[in-house]
């Protein structure tokens, strides 16, 4: 069975490029082939100008950081991080200063005489990111290094991976189904869907323009608004579409032609009060979330069919209260809704 296809990704030196998506899109399993623990049955992996895809995983020179850190619980922690160069015979003093150094980077020193029991699930992430670290490899694989740590330590260590990608500048892969984690972390994200690249770009591109429906609902925190509505009347460069509330006039082109529907994708920070004759949609407020930092409205705009806006943080609103709303049509997203690809 056929579960990655039609990957045709480069990765430039020093860049870190996050692979997100949701649960069986293939993103591990893209991860794993990488570092050779599963089989490549076409095409060609290429690393420093060299094709390593027939060679077995330690031959790679690549260091993978795992999700339930895979440390010799009998070692301590300066053991663990010295293991795998042992194992290639270098030389001890030479193990030292490299365990040294990065003990020295992820703030380890205290903890060297330690076993895993005796640590945090942070310290213990830490120390598996060390034992990656003192290899020199020439790239760093991380597979969901984060979803075992509560919310606090995973905010903690994000920012700890971050420092540690600017402070030695190496080749990162990371996996994540966390699109936080993505937005933050990247240079590139790879959005994967059914073992495809779905799309690859900064993480603001992605965010600010989707090339796809599923992107478009899978990158940003609240999801994308999105409704089908009909097509009642085209000129050159526009389209009016019939809005649950009213009508509204959007920049179109050519590539909507021959479509009589389009489905219409708008951010929840790019709808605004209006009155309820300029409104896209009107219904009533069902849940509000003070966030502290922000504020979210979820209305209810008939058919079944919610949306969610983004309020000021001091707004006052409340449940059951009647609102009217408009999108800002610069930041208005069309899409075919039969391939859901983006209508430029």
């Amino acid at each position: 069975m056929t579960v990655i296809r039609h990957i045709d990704l480069d990765i430039e030196s020093g860049e870190f490029v996050v692979l997100v998506g949701p649960s069986g899109c293939g993103k591990s399993t893209l991860l794993r082939m990488i570092a050779g623990l599963e089989e490549i049955s076409g095409g060609d992996l290429v690393m420093g100008g060299r094709s390593v895809g027939h060679l077995p995983p330690a031959e790679r020179n690549i260091a993978m950081v795992f999700q339930d850190y895979a440390l010799y619980p009998h070692m301590s922690v300066e053991d663990n991080m010295a293991f795998g160069l042992k194992m290639r015979n270098e030389e001890p003093a030479h193990i030292a200063g490299k365990v040294r150094n990065a003990s020295g980077i992820l703030k380890l020193e205290p903890f060297l005489d330690r076993l895993p029991a005796q640590l945090s699930g942070g310290q213990r992430q830490r120390v598996a990111m060390g034992r990656a670290i003192v290899r020199d490899p020439q790239a760093f694989l991380f597979d969901e290094p984060l979803s075992n740590l509560d919310a606090a330590l995973r905010v903690e260590m994000r920012l700890e991976i971050a420092k540690l990608h600017r402070r030695i500048k190496a080749t990162t892969v990371y996996v994540t189904h966390d699109q936080v984690e993505a937005m933050t972390l990247a240079d590139r994200i790879v959005v994967m869907n059914g073992g495809n690249m779905e799309q690859v770009g900064p993480p603001l591109e992605l965010y600010r323009r989707p090339k796809t429906l599923f992107v478009a609902k899978f990158i940003g925190s609240p999801t994308m608004n999105t409704l089908d509505c009909d097509i009642v009347e085209r000129s050159e460069g526009r389209v009016r579409l019939r809005m649950p509330a009213g009508d509204a006039d959007l920049p179109s082109t050519e590539a909507s032609h021959d479509l009589t529907r389009l489905t219409l994708g708008i951010r929840s920070e790019d709808l605004d009060i209006c009155s309820p004759d300029a409104a896209w949609f009107t219904g009533e407020l069902s849940v509000v979330e003070h966030l502290g930092s922000q504020t979210f409205g979820y209305l209810d705009i008939g058919r079944d069919q919610t949306i969610t806006v983004e309020f000021p943080r001091t707004s006052t609103i409340r449940v059951g209260e009647r609102v009217s709303v408009a999108g800002r049509k610069e930041h208005a997203h069309l899409f075919d809704p039969n391939d859901g690809r983006r209508i430029d």
